[in-house]
């Protein structure tokens, strides 16, 4: 569905609205009370038509690892490596692949195999290092996509990509289409909440921005909400001191009176935004702090995510939040993890990061599963591109590096209408080429909506002329991953 094909017509549009708002015994001052009494009759419906299907997933929750894990050290063993060890890199393989300024200097190009062991597990037999232990136990119930391949050959732009299915930042990120396209469940929370833990394997790696979870030219009410682990969960949501309740409440109806006239003199649609934030903000100020309450959590759930579970703003204690979130009603949950960019040592940090997820993710997947929520949760585990089979700098048995790999990588999902069990696509001896069932990112994220009831060549917002979409003008649907 697309919004309107030019400014001037937004204006018409809008125009129409207010005189809607006008002719209304008591505008929006009625909907903002009737939201507080029954909030999830005016809980945010998402666009007319859509979904355009039944859709197998409610939600998302997206586990995104910032910096690239590598495949071929956790999910697409090539043993035969170990024969080749140091050997410079077939240029045929290669076949003039651009490199990154990290690595471009290089004379030679020396094979860097694994040091760590595979077995494979499940009825699918899908092969995973002995570094996710917790993740093998879950081999049955996720799709292990082992043949992924973007364009983007920096962190910036292929994180962009992935996220906005454009390198060049100011598209709306999947959250905000998601969010946009089908609404929220709840109004006492976002549709779109995102959570950042960094880990402990590279405690300083790639910056993340908040444009990566913004709504681009959509309404800013689509716009992620980031989650803070550290003091208030949400920026300004506590009252100051010496104002209670009620007194905010008269702050907001006068604001809001205020807003109402703005929105009859100039017809702006972001004004009806900033009406709805204020609410939400009143409301999450009762609803967040028992969210990000896990002091009535059983034991045993955090016996099921780990030690670190109980320590805010882990990786761990995230993905309990991430769970809550989606029982409450809240449309797309997105956490971001640090530290995955191992150009070097990653013998040393490689096993901190998979430490940091393995046992929390799999336990999200249990956890959702045991509640009868799996089914309708779809649930995404990877990065933003792979690693190389060659070694970044210095070689040695007991140490190597890798530089980014976009031409082939490995990423998880399960749940909301994907095959679980399977394990999909193969690379070449070198974990370097696709050899089989090559998947762009373009149609993992048609694939993805799909499982959401969306036709992604539908979901578009008309912007200076032209139809935008998350999948730009690609994308298929890859069939084979569907339950």
């Amino acid at each position: 569905m697309s919004s309107p094909a030019n400014p001037i017509r937004e204006r018409e549009l809008m125009l129409t609205r207010r005189q809607l708002f006008g002719r209304a015994a008591t505008g929006i001052g009625a909907a903002a009370l009737g939201s507080l009494l029954t909030p999830n009759a005016f809980a945010a419906k998402g666009l007319p038509g859509f979904p355009n299907f039944a859709p197998k997933a409610k939600r998302v929750i997206y586990l995104h690892q910032s910096g690239a894990p590598s495949q071929m050290d956790l999910f697409d063993p090539k043993p035969a490596l170990v024969k080749r060890y140091g050997e410079d890199l077939p240029d045929s393989i290669r076949n003039g692949q651009r490199l990154t300024g990290m690595t471009s200097g290089q004379k030679k190009f020396p094979v860097a195999p694994s040091v760590y062991k595979f077995a494979q597990h499940g009825k699918g037999g899908a092969w995973f290092s002995e570094l996710l232990p917790h993740t093998a136990k879950i081999a049955d119930d996720i799709c292990v996509v082992k043949s992924l391949f973007t364009e983007a050959i920096n962190h910036d732009p292929a994180i962009t990509f992935i996220q906005t299915g454009s390198q060049v930042a100011g598209r709306p990120c999947f959250g905000s289409w998601v969010s946009y396209g089908l609404g929220c469940e709840t109004d006492d929370l976002p549709a779109f909440v995102v959570m950042i833990s960094r880990g402990t394997g590279r405690r300083v790696d790639q910056p993340l921005y908040d444009r990566l979870w913004g709504s681009g030219f959509l309404p800013s009410a689509y716009q992620g909400v980031k989650f803070r682990s550290e003091g208030d969960p949400v920026l300004y949501l506590s009252n100051p001191p010496g104002v209670d309740a009620k007194v905010r409440r008269s702050m907001l109806d006068d604001i809001r009176a205020l807003n109402e006239l703005n929105l009859k003199d100039f017809g702006d649609p972001e004004i009806v935004t900033r009406v709805r934030q204020y609410e939400m903000a009143y409301r999450m100020q009762t609803s967040v702090p028992e969210l990000t309450d896990l002091s009535k959590e059983p034991a045993s759930t955090f016996e099921l995510y780990g030690p670190d579970s109980r320590t805010p703003g882990t990786y761990a204690s995230n993905c309990i939040l991430a769970r809550r979130l989606a029982e409450r009603g809240s449309r797309f949950i997105q956490l971001y993890h640090m530290g995955w960019d191992h150009h070097e040592g990653v013998p040393r940090q490689l096993p901190p990061q998979c430490k940091d997820t393995d046992q929390p993710s799999a336990a999200l997947i249990q956890d959702l599963k045991q509640r009868g929520m799996l089914d309708d949760t779809l649930v995404i585990w990877g990065g933003e591109f792979g690693r190389t089979v060659y070694c970044q700098g210095n070689l040695s048995p007991e140490n190597y590096g890798r530089d980014h790999h976009p031409r082939c990588f490995s990423v998880w999902m399960a749940g909301g209408g994907i095959k679980g069990g399977l394990s999909y696509g193969a690379t070449d001896d070198f974990s370097y080429n696709i050899t089989e069932n090559q998947v762009h990112v373009h149609d993992m994220n048609a694939t993805l909506m799909h499982c959401l009831g969306i036709d992604h060549t539908k979901l578009t917002y008309r912007y200076q002329g032209r139809d935008f979409r998350l999948t730009d003008v690609h994308g298929t649907v890859v069939k084979d991953l569907l339950a």
